[in-house]
């Protein structure tokens, strides 16, 4: 306990850390104020749920396409410098957004134009973003930063829909005739290109560890950079085996859950929205909870990483399968509370050991493919859930992800290396 006191204040002072997360604090928070402000301000100017479907598609689709290409940028150059890059675009497009509400000039071919240059640059900034932390913490405080940075973030998905909304509200949510009365939309743009130019400033402070972190040997094309780290993962039978469980989390419980929750407190009587809400609240408060506990507990695990993931993942599974006969919020909001707990906790375990155990000169390509698994793969699942939803009752799709959860788990626990798999860098590996 006494180590774990002493690293973590050893942690807090880190100077690198506090600039990282300080910046990474307001930079979470003004995404939050655009993930509110977008959607609000193509509603309010179209009343088109197709036009919003496709500003949203604009952003996504590019993101997930391009997000090995950023992972393969960040490991020829640098994560700090690929970050840098993709803050001070980001601080402008988001200005541009912000000027053309405040003028009154904002027409929709250059919302698509922008949320298009938004969509790529999260493409780039992503990658970068995960990869930054084992270049500017010492490799034992990597726990504590992940535990740290993921709080954060799910900290600000709670605080920043709030703050954001009730800005809106406040200075003028484009209610008016021609968006006459948009200056709260503009203003949350405006705050979030902000936060964009601030967190650069803060990176500017960031010392990394390595004069050469990130660098090849010898420039390569960027689909042979991809291939190869493609081959590297390939030839890992642990991370190889990862990536793929991984996947089959992200299609059989993640996916079905975007689509299958709100249908069930739409369809279910005695829900509705208020439920939804509180479950979903419920599942955020849970995550960040089970964060707190990885963070401030790091040697706390059932053997091995493997073996904790695999228990962790059977009870999770256990939990999905009951939620299609849930009669009542709180019976849901007990459900998602305790999956979120223990998703958060794996979720800095996991994160911590791929960015130990990939080498540094492939953790841009590695980290990158692991937020693909989960930006690209879940909303393919999503689509297909939906379809699905059209054949089979919700109890049906519940208890069908939850068991194909459980039956992956028991599978890759005997039939695979996942088990065996510990805390270790890439060096030991």
């Amino acid at each position: 306990m006494t180590d774990t006191k002493a690293a973590r204040a050893a942690l807090f002072r880190d100077r690198n850390f506090f600039w990282l997360t300080s910046g990474a604090a307001v930079s979470m928070l003004g995404d939050q104020f655009t993930l509110i402000a977008l959607p609000w301000l193509v509603l309010k100017m179209t009343g088109d749920t197709l036009v919003l479907g496709t500003v949203l598609a604009l952003i996504s689709v590019p993101r997930a396409l391009f997000i090995l290409v950023g992972g393969a940028m960040v490991d020829r150059h640098s994560p700090k410098q690929v970050l840098m890059w993709t803050k001070h675009v980001n601080a402008v497009l988001l200005g541009l957004l912000a000027a053309g509400v405040f003028s009154g000039a904002l027409t929709l071919p250059v919302i698509y134009a922008l949320s298009l240059g938004i969509g790529v640059a999260t493409a780039f900034s992503i990658p970068s973003a995960t990869a930054m932390l084992p270049h500017a913490v010492r490799p034992e405080h990597l726990g504590g930063a992940n535990s740290v940075m993921l709080g954060l973030r799910q900290f600000s998905m709670f605080l920043g829909p709030l703050l954001a909304g009730l800005l809106i509200a406040l200075f003028g949510d484009g209610g008016g005739t021609h968006m006459a009365d948009a200056k709260g939309i503009a203003i949350a743009f405006a705050f979030d290109a902000f936060s964009f130019a601030a967190s650069a400033w803060t990176l500017s402070h960031v010392v990394t560890r390595n004069a050469n972190e990130g660098t090849q040997p010898a420039p390569v094309a960027v689909w042979t950079s991809i291939r190869q780290g493609l081959g590297y993962i390939g030839r890992d039978a642990e991370l190889r085996t990862c990536y793929l469980y991984w996947a089959a989390v992200a299609i059989l419980v993640m996916g079905p859950l975007h689509i299958a929750l709100p249908v069930l407190a739409s369809t279910q009587a005695g829900l509705g929205a208020s439920a939804l809400g509180l479950m979903l609240g419920a599942h955020g408060a849970g995550t960040l909870l089970g964060m707190g506990i990885s963070g401030a507990k790091p040697q706390l695990r059932l053997g091995t990483l493997g073996t904790t993931m695999l228990v962790l993942d059977v009870v999770i599974g256990l939990l999905f399968m009951p939620m299609g006969h849930i009669g009542a919020a709180w019976q849901g909001a007990l459900l998602m509370g305790t999956i979120g707990m223990l998703g958060g906790f794996m979720q800095v375990r996991v994160f911590t050991w791929l960015q130990r155990r990939l080498p540094p000169a492939l953790l841009g390509r590695g980290m990158a493919l692991f937020m693909f698994i989960f930006m690209g793969l879940v909303p393919m699942a999503s689509a297909v859930t939906g379809w699905l939803l059209r054949s089979i009752t919700l109890p049906q799709l519940f208890a069908a992800s939850g068991a194909l959860l459980v039956l992956t788990a028991l599978v890759a626990a005997v039939g695979s290396p996942l088990r065996r798999i510990n805390d270790r860098s890439a060096a030991q590996a």
